[in-house]
């Protein structure tokens, strides 16, 4: 039949949404540099808008292509090296605050001092409080959404699928709130965002690890409503395969924050 698909790849039509997607991040961007500037902070938030618009209208396409059958398996199969090269970036980007951390506590050396080691400044957190704490609630989390990807896999009642999520999603939640208290107490009792080494590497590595776990968190939540819907089933769920890699990343990457950041420096 002509015009019949004789391959299993799949071929995008034309789209808008790669350069409304770099317009709205080049406005997103002068508006950061104008804001920082102390002119107008609208113009970022106008591009920040805009990014979200481009990122839930082109992926509501990629959904709908998997419906109408364009997602073959050598393209699923695509869509998952995809995803493990983006987290491969993503752990080289905690890797690089990982060793500035450890190269301003371990051996921190200044130009002024020569080759003169000079005594880090620590300021340990008790680790065995909020951090033990916030490290078991999201563990817990990754356990909840172990559950679910088992069950989808399997086939198993919707229902467990669902379960699972809002569990996940819930704990992931609690985590962003209790980091949030403890930022809070920590600023209260004297703690910086800038100025000394120790602080600006723990803000960094800990806030940027808050910041993945809330977009981890709208990722299930996207996925606890396509699985509403029975978007997913045991062959075809791409998707969900690519939240959970990304929450056991996110689970891994604090394990290694909480001996690096909070044990170590007891």
């Amino acid at each position: 039949m002509a015009g019949a698909k004789n391959h299993d790849y799949h071929i995008l039509n034309p789209s808008v949404w790669p350069f409304w997607g770099a317009l709205a991040g080049f406005i997103m961007l002068s508006g950061a540099v104008l804001w920082m500037h102390e002119v107008t902070p609208w113009l970022f938030w106008a591009g920040f808008v805009g990014v979200l618009y481009v990122m839930y209208a082109w992926w509501a396409e990629v959904v709908a292509e998997s419906h109408i059958g364009d997602h073959t398996p050598v393209v699923r199969i695509g869509l998952r090296y995809g995803f493990i090269l983006f987290i491969m970036s993503e752990i080289m980007f905690f890797a690089a605050w990982f060793w500035s951390f450890f190269k301003h506590v371990m051996y921190p050396m200044e130009e002024y001092f020569g080759t003169e080691y000079v005594a880090p400044e620590i300021y340990p957190v008790d680790a065995f409080h909020l951090p033990l704490i916030n490290t078991l609630v999201l563990l817990l989390s990754g356990c909840a959404v172990t559950w679910a990807h088992h069950v989808l896999v399997h086939g198993g009642p919707r229902k467990d699928i669902i379960n699972g999520l809002a569990i996940g999603i819930v704990l992931g939640i609690a985590f962003t709130g209790l980091q949030a208290y403890e930022y809070a107490h920590l600023l209260h009792e004297g703690w910086e965002f800038g100025g000394d080494e120790f602080y600006s590497n723990f803000f960094m590595a800990t806030g940027f690890h808050g910041f993945h776990v809330v977009i981890g968190t709208i990722f299930l939540t996207v996925c606890l409503f396509r699985a509403m819907k029975g978007h997913f089933t045991a062959e075809r769920h791409v998707g969900f395969e690519a939240a959970a890699w990304y929450w056991h990343f996110v689970d891994v990457v604090w394990l290694f924050l909480f001996f690096a950041v909070y044990l170590w420096g007891i």
